[in-house]
């Protein structure tokens, strides 16, 4: 029998006690449609020592919510799962460099368009004060460049007083109206095949797009512009991806433009996909044929 692991949070973190069972249960439907028998585990009992998983024939780590509160053990682990060699998809060095958004400047350099952004070792009231000036933006978002789910991210109009910062560095981009009107669209993909796709629009008067702020979420189509982004990113990634996430945001000229690339734990919509996850499913069978 073919044994699947699912990274799931820290058990001392009680932030996500009462979600990730319900995803759990989701994937586990997904995962044994395949064959497989899924078993949950946390992330944080495998830190310093690979051999609890090393029986495992692959490891998902779609539960590990909470890495970036703990980000200094997130990369030890991402460290002794790939000296383990460990069946870990995404690639455990994935699973490294994808938990600090300083990556999207990467990707920028390789031409795919993001937001214009400043990156700095710790935001201070000067800086925001200057991207206001020298960008002219009415309204700019704050947030660390180690987070998840809107952690610690601010919304700023010019002369507010920056309150709540985050800690360590941050990312200080003008903010994009088009989040309220038209959303962020996430386009799924499964084994670099592309399977469906989201968008995710904050209710009236917020900006967080998530659904523990009451984010409205609906199928659609992707236009080819979306796709032709999307596809982009994944060619300027490059890594053997088993599944991936392309968010993306249109800008003030109306452009495509990446928001992030979630390839760690991210959301599958399963609940929106018309195929249930059969093309997550096809993908797993064949990572494990391989």
């Amino acid at each position: 029998m073919t044994q699947i692991a699912v990274l799931t949070p820290d058990p001392a973190d009680k932030s996500y006690v009462g979600r990730w069972p319900e995803v759990l249960e989701r994937l586990k439907a997904t995962l044994e449609s395949t064959g497989a028998t899924a078993t949950a585990t946390p992330w944080t009992d495998h830190v310093e020592d690979a051999s609890g998983l090393a029986a495992y024939d692959l490891i998902l780590p779609v539960i590990a919510w909470g890495y970036h509160r703990d980000h200094g053990r997130w990369l030890k682990a991402c460290a002794t799962w790939s000296e383990a060699g460990l069946a870990v998809a995404n690639p455990a060095d994935v699973l490294r460099w994808n938990s600090d958004k300083t990556y999207l400047a990467r990707l920028a350099d390789k031409g795919v368009p993001i937001p214009p952004t400043r990156w700095t070792d710790r935001v201070t009231q000067d800086q925001v004060d200057a991207a206001f000036a020298d960008t002219g933006a009415p309204v700019l978002i704050v947030k660390p460049t180690v987070s998840a789910g809107a952690f610690r991210t601010l919304r700023l109009t010019p002369g507010e007083v920056l309150s709540g910062a985050p800690e360590g560095a941050a990312m200080i981009q003008p903010y994009l109206k088009s989040i309220e009107t038209e959303g962020e669209t996430s386009l799924l993909f499964f084994g670099g095949r592309f399977s469906h796709a989201v968008n995710k629009r904050p209710v009236p008067g917020d900006f967080r797009i998530q659904v523990q702020f009451g984010g409205l979420y609906r199928a659609v189509t992707p236009d080819a512009a979306a796709m032709a982004l999307a596809e982009q990113v994944l060619a300027a990634i490059d890594e053997p991806l088993l599944y991936a996430r392309i968010d993306m945001a249109r800008d003030h000229a109306g452009r495509w433009v990446l928001m992030e690339a979630e390839l760690i734990e991210p959301d599958f919509y399963l609940d929106h996909d018309p195929a249930n996850g059969a093309g997550f499913a096809e993908a797993v069978m064949a990572r494990l044929e391989a």
